[in-house]
């Protein structure tokens, strides 16, 4: 940029042809691209500062529970967010068939543009699962094996056998089940223990369980074995 100090140390000539030169097309030209050129840059510069840093940008997570998946990505998209759907077979009867009921990030967390939300859509049951092996086992051992798949301990009854508290025989809905049988999540198992009284024949009085008045309990009454 000239020093306008040395414009007033010109002669009137050369200051009257300083300033006709401002005027002329040439001029305005140049300074009419410089400005362009000026916007352009700025233009791309800051549009590279938004997709590099997105300007440090915080994006707070919706909560999706009960959506549906449609509802869930137009709600993601309008923030600019994405989603993808976990692979889980979580069930939760709170919650309508087809809907979301778990997501990572969780409800008002602060993510960047573009972040990746992921969810879980509810079954319409519980999955199946299969029984494990508890027969031959102990009552303590048996219990937190049922458990730990998702199994819910019913009735306990007991018949003559010399082993107290071993596992003789499991049922399901009076019905009895074996190892490797697949069972709806969160369904109630019923155990036929040994009384520690009897010999070694583990079907003794199989005919006479389940009579009222005779030896059986539920979980909570039970004495022992947790």
């Amino acid at each position: 940029m000239l020093n306008l100090g040395l414009v007033f140390l010109l002669s009137n000539h050369e200051r009257m042809t300083f300033f006709k030169f401002l005027t002329t097309k040439s001029f305005l030209k140049q300074l009419g691209l410089a400005v362009v050129v000026s916007i352009v840059l700025s233009f791309l510069v800051l549009t590279w500062l938004k997709f590099t840093t997105n300007h440090g940008q915080q994006i707070e997570v919706p909560d999706l529970a009960k959506m549906t998946e449609e509802e869930a990505k137009e709600a993601l998209s309008d923030l600019d967010l994405r989603y993808e759907i976990m692979d889980s077979t979580n069930y939760n009867p709170g919650f309508p068939y087809k809907t979301v009921i778990e997501q990572l990030p969780k409800p008002g967390r602060f993510v960047k543009e573009d972040r990746k939300i992921y969810i879980s859509i509810n079954r319409s049951g519980y999955p199946m699962i299969e029984v494990p092996l508890v027969v031959g086992k102990t009552r303590r051992q048996a219990e937190p094996t049922l458990k730990a798949v998702g199994f819910k301990i019913g009735k306990i009854d007991y018949r003559k056998y010399i082993a107290k508290d071993e596992v003789l025989e499991i049922r399901h809905k009076g019905q009895k089940i074996e190892s490797g049988d697949r069972l709806q999540k969160t369904s109630v198992i019923d155990l036929i223990l040994g009384d520690g009284e009897g010999g070694l024949n583990r079907n003794a009085q199989s005919e006479e369980e389940g009579e009222e008045g005779g030896d059986s309990q539920t979980e909570n009454e039970a004495d022992g074995g947790n």
